[in-house]
Formats: C-alpha cells, structure tokens, sequence
C-alpha cells in the first residue's frame, strides 16, 4: 500500500483530543539529568516476546543490551538505516556520548519500546501500558525520555 493511499485511508480517523498538555518542564538542569529512550519501533532483545499486529504493551531495553531486534511491522518502513546503525531509532551510542560530554546527567538503565503504526485509538496504551511505563521510568529516576518515533 503506497503513503498516498494510507493517508487517505486514515483521513478520517478519530484522534483523541486531551483537555490539558501533558508538558512537564525539567525539575533539574539538563546536565543532571538521567534520560532514557522511549521508541515506537517495536524493538527488543532476545528472549522478549515478539511482537504482533495491534500490541499495546511495551518492551524494557536494558542500556547494556547489546543487540536490539527491530520489530517494526508497518510495510512502509525503510528498515536500511536501522540495519546500518540501530542508533537511527535507538540512539544510545549518542545519550552515551552526551553523558561524557556533560550535556547530560547520565544515561538511565532501562529504556522503553511501543509498537507503531497503531491502527487502534491506543487506548491500553494512553490508559494502561503508557502509564505503565513512566511509573517504571520514574521509578528509575528518570528525569526526560528522547522519544524516536518511528
């Protein structure tokens, strides 16, 4: 299916409209800051549950982990610059460049991966999986999340 034709298709989708932004600025300087990364690609390490059509749950990625898989299911997606460097959509390399920098505070532990190419109003994910995930964040003392949506 080319872009042309999914938009049309989804033209008329509902989108769901929020009383209130949910922007929460920085309690801390963004050199002491710990960020994780929170993707829409579908990745995950080996041994995790792949992924399928419509998942609403969410993936922990260690920082350590080695090797992400990319699960990302969408017809239309280039996976050629995630095959030449996963950083494309999970940029830890980069957060790990910023934390020796100073840029950043540090680099958190865990990260966080969503299935794209929703179909559905996301509901599990904006009331259960979602926050879910920034309890687990938050939890880790996360401060702020760079989000790769893909």
């Amino acid at each position: 299916m080319a872009d042309k034709d999914i938009r049309a298709a989804n033209a008329n989708q509902p989108v769901p409209v929020f009383d209130r932004p949910a922007f929460t600025p920085l309690r801390r300087p963004l050199s002491e800051a710990r960020v994780a990364i929170v993707t829409t690609a579908a990745l995950r390490i080996e041994g995790q549950a792949k992924w399928s059509g419509g998942d609403q749950s969410f993936r922990v990625l260690p920082a350590d982990t080695g090797r992400v898989i990319l699960g990302h299911i969408s017809p239309n997606f280039d996976r050629t610059g995630f095959i030449a460097d996963p950083n494309v959509v999970f940029p830890i390399d980069r957060l790990r460049e910023m934390a020796a920098e100073g840029v950043i505070g540090a680099v958190a532990s865990e990260h966080i991966a969503f299935l794209g190419a929703q179909d559905e109003t996301m509901t599990s994910i904006r009331m259960d999986s979602g926050p879910a995930a920034a309890k687990l964040l938050r939890e880790a003392g996360v401060d702020a999340v760079l989000l790769t949506p893909v």
